[in-house]
C-alpha cells in the first residue's frame, strides 16, 4: 500500500493571481485598435480622461492619461463613435481590467485615409501624376472658368482677386456642390459642361477649408479622371495650404488656397501690365529728356546769335515740327494698337456663343439643364427650354424625327 502523500497544489494570494493575470493580458494583447461609442466620459482635475467604450452587446472601461490626451486636437463627447489605439491593463488592487488609450480618432477617419492612399497609389502607377500628363496653363488667359459652390466663401475670394488683378478678363462660373455624396458627380458634370461650351481656356476648381470628410469629394476617382480627361487645363485650390487631395495630384497646377489659384492664373498678366508700365515710364523720361535737350540747344543758340533772329525762329519752328511729328507718331502708334485690339475683340465676339444666337441659332436644354444636340436624347412629351438671342421659350416635344 502506497503511504506517500499526494503533491499539495500551490495556493496563490489574491495579489499574486492578479499580477499573473495582468502579465498574461499584457503579453497576449499588445497594442491594438478598437472601435466603440463613448459613454460616462469624465475629464478629471488631474488631466486624465476616464470613460467607457460600448457597442450593442458589451462595454469596457478606458483610461487615457494626461500625457497621451494632451496631443489630441479635440475632446471626446458622450455618444461619439471613435477608434482608439490601446493596450489592456489590469488594476491589481481591485482585479478590474481596463483599456489604456494611446491614440484616438473619430470612427471612419482611418478608413478614409486608407482609401485615399489606395487611390493615390493606383493613379500613381497609371502615371497620372507625371509632368508629361500635365496640360500647360496659358500665360495670358482670355477667359477664366471657376467651378465651386456659388454661395461659399471661396467664390467671393476668387472673384475679388481676379477683378483686382485682371479686371479685363471675362469670368465664367460653373456652379457645383463641393461637399456631400452628390458633390463628386456635380463636379464632374461642371467640368464636362465647361469642356462642351469651351468658353474659357483655363479652369479653377476650388472650395474652402474643412475636415477630411468635408473635402472628400475631391478624393473621388471620378473627379480625378474628369480632371485628367478635361481638354481645358485645371488649377486646383482646395482647402488650406496643409490640405492635399487626389484632385491636387492630377490637376495641371495646384494652388494652396482658392485665392492662391486666382493669383496663379493671373500672375503673368499682372507681370505684363507692370512691364508695360515700366516701358511707358521709361519712354516718357526719354521723350522729356530729348525735349529738354532741344530746348536747351535753342537757348544756347539764341545767346550766341545776336542777329539773324529769323534763323533762330526757323530752328524753333523745325524743333516744334519735330515735336509734332514725334507726338503724331506716338498717336498713330496708339491708334494702330487700338485698331489691333478692336480687331482681336471683334474676332473674339464672332466666336462668342451669343454671336451664334444672334444669327438665328438657338440652344436647347432639357429639364435638367443639359444641352440637347441629338433627337435621340428626347422622347415625346419631354419638356425643353429654347435659349434665343433675346429671351427663352419653353416647349413640349410632340413629334420626333431622327
Amino acid at each position: 500500500m502506497n503511504s506517500s502523500k499526494p503533491n499539495e497544489a500551490k495556493v496563490f494570494s489574491v495579489k499574486e493571481i492578479n499580477r499573473l493575470v495582468r502579465e498574461l493580458l499584457e503579453q497576449s494583447f499588445p497594442s491594438f485598435w478598437i472601435s466603440g461609442e463613448i459613454s460616462n466620459f469624465i475629464s478629471a482635475s488631474s488631466g486624465h480622461w476616464y470613460f467607457s467604450l460600448k457597442d450593442d452587446e458589451a462595454q469596457v472601461r478606458c483610461t487615457m492619461f494626461k500625457n497621451k490626451n494632451m496631443v489630441a486636437d479635440w475632446v471626446p463627447k458622450n455618444g461619439e463613435k471613435i477608434e482608439a489605439k490601446c493596450f489592456i491593463g489590469l488594476y491589481e488592487a481591485r482585479g478590474e481590467y481596463q483599456l489604456n488609450i494611446e491614440l484616438i480618432r473619430l470612427a471612419g477617419t482611418g478608413l478614409l485615409s486608407e482609401a485615399f492612399n489606395q487611390l493615390k497609389e493606383k493613379l500613381l502607377k497609371e502615371g497620372l501624376f507625371e509632368t508629361s500628363c500635365k496640360k500647360l496653363i496659358p500665360q495670358f488667359p482670355k477667359s477664366i472658368g471657376v467651378i465651386t459652390s456659388p454661395t461659399g466663401a471661396a467664390i467671393e475670394d476668387i472673384l475679388i482677386t481676379l477683378k483686382r488683378r485682371s479686371p479685363h478678363i471675362p469670368i465664367f462660373i460653373y456652379p457645383s456642390l463641393v461637399q456631400g455624396k452628390e458633390a463628386p458627380l456635380a463636379i464632374v458634370k461642371a467640368i464636362e459642361t465647361a469642356n462642351i461650351r469651351m468658353e474659357c481656356d483655363v479652369l479653377i476648381l476650388a472650395r474652402g477649408g474643412g475636415s477630411i470628410e468635408d473635402l472628400w469629394a475631391f478624393n473621388e476617382e471620378i473627379v480625378a479622371r474628369a480632371i485628367v480627361a478635361s481638354k481645358i487645363p485645371t488649377i486646383t485650390g482646395v482647402g488650406h495650404e496643409t490640405d492635399t487631395t487626389i484632385a491636387d495630384f492630377v490637376s495641371d497646377l495646384r494652388a494652396p488656397t482658392p485665392t492662391g489659384a486666382a493669383e496663379l492664373v493671373t500672375s503673368h498678366t499682372v507681370e505684363l501690365i507692370k512691364t508695360i508700365q515700366v516701358y511707358k515710364n521709361q519712354l516718357n523720361k526719354v521723350m522729356a529728356g530729348l525735349i529738354r535737350e532741344l530746348m536747351q540747344k535753342i537757348d544756347y543758340l539764341e545767346k550766341r546769335l545776336i542777329s539773324p533772329r529769323q534763323q533762330i525762329q526757323r530752328q524753333k519752328e523745325q524743333i516744334h515740327q519735330y515735336i509734332q511729328r514725334i507726338n503724331q507718331s506716338m498717336k498713330n502708334t496708339m491708334i494702330q494698337y487700338r485698331l489691333n485690339i478692336n480687331k482681336l475683340k471683334l474676332n473674339l465676339d464672332h466666336l462668342s456663343p451669343h454671336a451664334v444666337l444672334s444669327r438665328g441659332y438657338s440652344i436647347i436644354t432639357n429639364v435638367d439643364g443639359q444641352i440637347v444636340n441629338n433627337a435621340n436624347q428626347l422622347k415625346l412629351d419631354d419638356k425643353i427650354r429654347i435659349q434665343l438671342n433675346h429671351g427663352q421659350a419653353d416647349a413640349t416635344i410632340s413629334d420626333l424625327k431622327n
